[in-house]
């Protein structure tokens, strides 16, 4: 085995008998947390000392996910071995968790690049959150979550679809049936629009909410359809995560001996 095989087998998610891979994993999710932890912690106001140890975590985090994507990119043509070297590379910048990889260092380098207003640069280091993103690579949770939303993507546009329909169509009803009541709160389409939205998800903040009867009858119609329309995508998702893991299950029981156990070839 050469060292760039070796080096894309250990940040790859790891195999079951891997210990260096999985130390990797389990090292990089541990400094993803902490640096969820930091951004948060970044927003009270702390001492002098706490912001020096806040930056020195950045730094050897922003040092080791450099050297992560780097690695990454180096060894894309294992990942894509049908593609030529620089095909696979490029492939391998554009795809998802590489944009994400690169998101997550974007903010410390951009300054050295060009230059930066305080306000903006407060606002970019925002986006250092976009690195607990970097943990679907290492779970199994978060990729079966956009596994089964891709699988189920037709259904959840189809359902979705008629949701949004139903929403304006509820919308510019109401905008008709209460503009005249209350002008200063039914001022167009998308004041009723809010409310279409808070009485379909049945959330009701109560900020904006219809005084004429045919209004209240109208709000109880698309509050009522909202219970079962909103629920509708839910279930969806619900089915495909029951699909997921029976197949997972017959995958297993066909990759395994039932007796003993032991992995088939």
């Amino acid at each position: 085995m050469t060292l760039k095989q070796r080096i894309f087998d250990i940040i790859q998610v790891a195999e079951p008998d891997d210990k260096i891979s999985k130390i990797f994993d389990i090292a990089l999710i541990s400094l993803i947390l902490l640096n969820v932890c930091v951004v948060i912690a970044d927003t009270f106001d702390v001492s002098e000392k706490t912001k020096i140890v806040f930056n020195f975590i950045e730094y050897v985090s922003v040092i080791i996910f450099t050297f992560e994507y780097i690695l990454r990119v180096w060894t894309a043509d294992l990942l894509y071995p049908n593609k030529r070297k620089v095909i696979a590379k490029i492939k391998y910048i554009f795809s998802f968790l590489a944009i994400i990889d690169l998101l997550a260092i974007m903010p410390f380098y951009l300054p050295f690049i060009i230059s930066i207003d305080l306000r903006i640069l407060r606002m970019l280091r925002i986006i250092r959150l976009f690195r607990i993103f970097k943990i679907n690579r290492y779970t199994d949770a978060l990729t079966k979550i956009f596994t089964v939303f891709k699988i189920k993507k037709h259904e959840l546009l189809s359902s979705i679809f008629v949701v949004l329909l139903l929403m304006i169509v509820a919308a510019v009803l109401m905008f008709n049936i209460e503009n005249s009541a209350q002008p200063q709160v039914f001022k167009n389409a998308f004041d009723a629009l809010w409310w279409a939205l808070a009485t379909l998800t049945t959330v009701g903040y109560g900020d904006i909410y219809p005084i004429t009867t045919l209004g209240k009858i109208l709000s109880a119609i698309i509050a009522l359809l909202g219970i079962g329309l909103v629920a509708v995508p839910t279930g969806i998702i619900s089915a495909g995560f029951v699909e997921s893991i029976t197949n997972e299950k017959e995958e297993k029981h066909f990759k395994y001996c039932p007796y003993c156990g032991e992995k088939l070839d």
